[in-house]
């Protein structure tokens, strides 16, 4: 092969490539197209109000806890109940696991359990696990009580928390009235 025949196929390889550069900027020229200046499209959303009351540990909202326990049943609380399992026992005389026995939760005394070490936050949290406390914490215990070591992401359906109290507070010795 001679140096001719090496240009031939160099000149065609640069051809080539101004060729398509060239019709792409054309191609821009030609077709024109304006970018709106903020992207995307306007979703209206409602927005709902809630009444929200501050404390020194955890911002509390003013929900309706019986027509929210009226939500719940005890069947699929033991179902959503199993993520829970994971970490906590719920039979009688269970022991603690990563996190404490839950049996008599609903109506105790926050981080009261024997032999298990709570976070700070928690011993210092001088309330009882009432259905209006477990509900609150259920949504996002990290959230609820700052500094708890409690790592789960919470339960986001209200439907799946009032079953899982539910479940809880019929595991107990001695079971609270539902408000």
């Amino acid at each position: 092969m001679d140096s001719f025949e090496i240009n031939k196929i160099v000149a065609a390889v640069l051809m080539v490539a101004l060729l398509v550069i060239g019709i792409g900027k054309l191609s821009d020229i030609i077709f024109h197209v304006e970018k709106p200046e903020t992207p995307g499209y306007l979703v209206e959303v409602e927005t709902a109000t809630t009444v929200s009351a501050t404390s020194a540990d955890s911002e509390v909202e003013k929900i309706d806890i019986a027509a929210l326990m009226a939500m719940g049943d005890i069947a699929t609380g033991e179902k959503v109940f199993k993520k829970c399992a994971a970490c906590h026992s719920i039979v009688k005389g269970g022991k603690n696991a990563i996190g404490p026995a839950l049996y008599n939760v609903v109506g105790r005394k926050v981080g009261e359990v024997q032999d298990y070490k709570y976070s700070k936050a928690l011993a210092a949290y001088d309330k009882e696990w009432t259905f209006e406390e477990l509900n609150g914490f259920l949504k996002k215990p990290a959230k609820y009580i700052k500094g708890t070591k409690m790592a789960y992401a919470g339960l986001r359906k209200e439907s799946d928390r009032a079953s899982v109290i539910k479940y809880l507070n019929e595991n107990s010795d001695n079971p609270l009235p539902l408000p």
